[in-house]
Order: structure tokens, then C-alpha cells, then sequence
């Protein structure tokens, strides 16, 4: 019996135990490269149960990012506990946010969590088959956001024929896009890519005439 409580009192000793673990964080502006400088971040604990009003919650860490928009701490985490780490967002309009929290655990090899954000540029996108050899004529495009190629940004349907158009004034996120088309005639298909920057709050115009 004695043994016994032994064990089970080693058992509870390990599955509480804390591991102590370095974060580090950084929040930067996706377009610029350049950190947020000041910007509050914390570190919040999650018991493993709920009450009638929710998840056991509580605030066990909180500070600010350098100068460079970058910080690091050392914090032990519990076993039995789940742990959120979330930053503040930046007082500016915002037009790309990756993330605002992350998750932490305690079995992960990788405490290194970053938060992107951009402003807003403006676009206007002008498109012309100014080569028009009929209703055969296939057209398709994407637009993607070079920091972020899994970003839904800009897809333009298959459009057949003489086809012309032209998107005004949209607000889109600022940074380096890539840019990419595909020309069908007669059967033969041409590919063509370019890379172009947004500033943010400026208004950019881009053509393309196949």
C-alpha cells in the first residue's frame, strides 16, 4: 500500500512538473520588413477544464516588443495546462493580418511565433486583348501576395474571347505581389509573371494587354 502511494504521489509530481521554455516573438509590418516597436503582447494559461462560465483563464505574462519589434522570455510551462499567446494590433488601418494568437505546447520543439501585418494600398487593374483572334481566345490570372502565397488575393476567372476590363480602386493589401497570366490561342498557350510593389496608402495601376 505504501508503495503504492509512493508511485501515485511521483505520478502526480511528473504531470504537473513545469518546463521551463524560452519564447520569442515578433510582430513586423509584411510590406516594409520593419518591426512594431512598443506593441503589447501576453501570455495567457488555460486550465484543463470548463466552468458554467467557460474555460479557466488567466493572464501569467505580459510585456512589450524592442525596437526592432521582437521580444523573449523565459516561462515554465505546466503539464496540465494550455497556454495562448496573442499580441495587441497596431492602431493603423489594417489590410493583411496573419495571426493574432498562437497556441503553445508544451511537447513543442519550436517556441518562435510571428506576427505579420500590412496596411492597405490601392489598386486599379486594367486588362485588354488588344490581339483578339476571336472567341477562342482564353485568358486567366492570379495575383499573389509574395509574403504569403497561401493568402486568397486576386483570381480571375478563365474569360474567353475579345475581353476587356478594368477593376477600380481596390483596396488591397500593400507589399510585393506576383503577378501571373496564361494566353491561349490557336492552342498554344503562353505564360507570362512580373512582380510588382504596393505602397501602402498610394494608388497603383497596372495593365496588361495580350
Amino acid at each position: 500500500m505504501r508503495k503504492f502511494i509512493i508511485l501515485l504521489i511521483i505520478g502526480v509530481f511528473f504531470a504537473s512538473c513545469k518546463k521551463k521554455r524560452t519564447i520569442f516573438i515578433s510582430a513586423k509590418n509584411a510590406a516594409t520588413g520593419e518591426g512594431y516597436a512598443g506593441l503589447g503582447f501576453v501570455l495567457k494559461e488555460t486550465k484543463g477544464y470548463v466552468t458554467s462560465t467557460g474555460e479557466v483563464q488567466k493572464k501569467v505574462y505580459e510585456g512589450t516588443l524592442n525596437a526592432q519589434g521582437e521580444a523573449a522570455f523565459d516561462y515554465k510551462l505546466k503539464n496540465n495546462r494550455s497556454y495562448v499567446i496573442t499580441t495587441l494590433v497596431p492602431d493603423e488601418e489594417l489590410c493583411y493580418i496573419n495571426n493574432t494568437s498562437y497556441t503553445l505546447s508544451n511537447l513543442d520543439d519550436n517556441y518562435k511565433f510571428e506576427f505579420l501585418f500590412a496596411g492597405c494600398a490601392y489598386r486599379i487593374l486594367k486588362i485588354n486583348n488588344v490581339n483578339c483572334q476571336g472567341p477562342n481566345d482564353l485568358f486567366d490570372m492570379d495575383m499573389k501576395l509574395l509574403y504569403d502565397m497561401e493568402y486568397i488575393a486576386f483570381g480571375l476567372p478563365e474569360k474567353s474571347g475579345c475581353y476587356s476590363n478594368e477593376f477600380s480602386n481596390e483596396k488591397v493589401p500593400a507589399g510585393k505581389w506576383l503577378v501571373e497570366w496564361w494566353v491561349n490561342r490557336s492552342g498554344n498557350t503562353d505564360y507570362f509573371t512580373d512582380t510588382v510593389e504596393h505602397i501602402e496608402n498610394q494608388l497603383f495601376v497596372y495593365e496588361i494587354n495580350y
